[in-house]
């Protein structure tokens, strides 16, 4: 049984492994292409260490590309999309789950139902509003259309349900109002699901392409993505140069990711989304 159990062990290590390693290798492949010389680029058979190793593309996008305004822009952008997110996403999720009024959980299900419209549906009626609002070509117009996350709201009550209500109630014997409950009990308590949601909507603001490309048109107000996309031309690619940008845009995400893992792991485990 000990050594049925422990085949068990490595059998499911292996596996883990080998898929970590599937799941790796398009990362590696980007940063290896990304140090690769221009006339090594489509050698055959192609190698996955590059000989010689050529960091010529980064200087390249430093100095010849506002790479570092496309950063700059996605940052503010993804910040302020996170905040207002995961603010809208908790006050939403406290009503849910701590206000009685009639329809509460009609609403829900047809808040909830919003998850099944795709956002290309979405994009036409929210470009001619934005075009009466005037904020085409501005960071208003790149933030407010992405203020609320519905999933992150589902993800919020269902953290907001498991929270015991005694000490809430006990807040409220002492005089605090819901404003207070809210701020001093829940979203302390909430951190993990809180910190899930920030990722979630980071790595969506961080990533978002199709919104950018609609409502920009200024150079300076080009997200990462949606610049990167501007190295591409019809006839000639600078792969090295693409993937060097690239290589950029991951690491934001891979930071906030390991920097949150713990919490991710436990605000999943907190919604009750456990597999």
């Amino acid at each position: 049984m000990a050594t049925e159990s422990k085949t068990a062990v490595w059998v499911r290590t292996i596996v883990i492994a080998v898929g970590g390693m599937v799941f790796l290798f398009p990362f590696v492949w980007m940063v290896s292409t990304s140090l690769t010389t221009t006339g090594e680029l489509f050698r055959l058979p192609p190698q996955l260490i590059p000989n010689p190793v050529d960091g010529s593309a980064y200087e390249r996008l430093f100095t010849q590309v506002p790479i570092l305004r496309w950063v700059l822009n996605s940052v503010v952008v993804s910040l302020a999309v996170t905040f207002l997110q995961v603010m809208t996403s908790a006050m939403a999720a406290y009503a849910f789950t701590r206000l009685s009024f009639r329809g509460r959980n009609a609403i829900f299900v047809l808040f909830l139902a919003t998850l099944m419209v795709p956002f290309q549906v979405m994009v036409v009626p929210l470009f001619i509003e934005l075009r009466y609002m005037g904020m085409l070509d501005s960071y208003a117009g790149l933030i407010i259309p992405e203020m609320a996350m519905p999933f992150g709201v589902f993800l919020l009550r269902q953290a907001f349900l498991g929270l015991p209500r005694e000490l809430e109630e006990a807040a409220f014997m002492d005089g605090a109002g819901h404003v207070r409950n809210f701020l001093t009990l829940v979203l302390p308590l909430s951190k993990p699901a809180i910190a899930t949601v920030a990722v979630f909507s980071f790595m969506g603001s961080w990533n978002n392409f199709l919104w950018p490309l609609i409502i920009i048109n200024s150079p300076d107000l080009m997200t990462l993505p949606l610049g990167l996309s501007s190295l591409s031309s019809r006839f000639v690619t600078d792969w090295n140069l693409v993937l060097a940008g690239a290589t950029i845009s991951v690491l934001p995400i891979v930071a906030v990711f390991l920097f949150a893992q713990r919490y991710v792991l436990q605000g999943v485990a907190m919604s009750g989304l456990k597999g």
